[in-house]
């Protein structure tokens, strides 16, 4: 196993499934000769030339645009957008062609175009990019959307995605990229809809993805000192959720903690807790948590952006609660 860098694990996953398929090609701003805003793309353009290194204007809509006709064409583009917040400036070409095309055509005609991009907060870069929209995506019908918080999983996931032949929305957070994991040395995948436990325990279930995943994973920690043993999943794919292996540890449980960086009003945690309420009731002996962003835009000061988003004590907080 290899200590990667999560960015690291990116361009490894990219390097593997160009050298595979020649119809993979990356298109974006800045992904040039700089290597992307995170540099996951370092010395990609130097490696496979400008045709298969796109670096384009500052057009949301044309990359997009782009990346949905060529991969009509049978190629499979990887699209970079630089932060989640400008795919606004292209939700037409994402909601309304990439991902109702195979559905409009009767399934005659594939989009296998993955939509990189990051989001969530951290680094004091202001509310037009520091937002966490999944939700939008995560809502629309012939988007799958993944969210990976490890090296390892960001690998194997972004490789799979390029080989779908549906669109993906492919989310990073931008507070992980320099974060280091073990990643396998041989070629493996990971499919969509597989949650992972990433801690058993016997007296909590808390799912929690990105970022959080690691605020979640340090509460488990300190709760385990106080005897509390606390179960952590991480869903890694929103679209396919793995709904079954979060009830099968509710079942265990009986409680649930669901934590997201995002704000609460319509969330993806607002939604698995209405499905495991809805299909889990009996095994529940308490009401779902969920442990969620404030309902505002996330502040420039670094002092008010961290208020406005969860973090351990809030975890640890909310698993007492509901133990209580």
């Amino acid at each position: 196993m290899a200590e990667l860098e999560y960015r690291e694990a990116i361009k490894e996953a990219v390097i593997e499934e160009m050298d595979r398929d020649p119809g993979v090609f990356l298109i974006g701003e800045d992904i040039g000769v700089y290597g992307g805003a995170f540099r996951a793309y370092k010395g990609l353009l130097k490696k496979y030339g400008p045709e298969r290194v796109v670096n384009t204007p500052i057009s949301e809509v044309g990359i997009v645009g782009a990346a949905v006709g060529a991969a009509l064409t049978g190629q499979r583009p990887v699209a970079e957008l630089m932060f989640v917040d400008f795919a606004a400036l292209a939700m037409d070409q994402i909601v309304n062609q990439a991902a109702k095309i195979r559905y409009m055509t009767g399934d005659s005609i594939n989009v296998p175009m993955v939509l990189r991009t990051q989001g969530g907060s951290g680094g004091g870069v202001a509310a037009q990019h520091s937002q966490s929209l999944e939700a939008w995506f995560y809502h629309i019908p012939g988007l799958k959307v993944v969210m990976p918080a490890t090296s390892y999983d960001v690998k194997g996931l972004l490789k799979t995605a390029i080989r779908d032949n549906n669109p993906v929305i492919f989310i990073e957070h931008k507070m992980v990229y320099l974060l280091k994991g073990e990643v396998p040395e041989e070629e493996y995948t990971i499919p969509f809809g597989e949650a992972d436990i990433k801690r058993e325990g016997k007296d909590i279930t808390i799912v929690a993805y990105s970022n959080m995943l690691f605020k979640a994973l340090e509460a488990a920690s300190d709760l385990e000192k106080e005897g509390i043993s606390c179960e952590v999943i991480d869903p890694r794919t929103l679209v396919p959720l793995d709904l079954d292996a979060i009830i099968d540890s509710v079942k265990k449980t009986g409680r649930l903690v669901v934590i997201t960086e995002a704000c609460k009003r319509g969330s993806i945690a607002s939604d698995i807790s209405a499905k495991v309420t809805e299909k889990a009731f009996d095994w529940l002996d308490g009401p779902v948590k969920i442990v969620a962003g404030l309902n505002t835009p996330i502040p420039y000061n670094s002092t008010l952006e961290k208020a406005s988003i969860p973090h351990k004590k809030d975890i640890i907080n909310a698993v007492k609660d509901l133990l209580s």
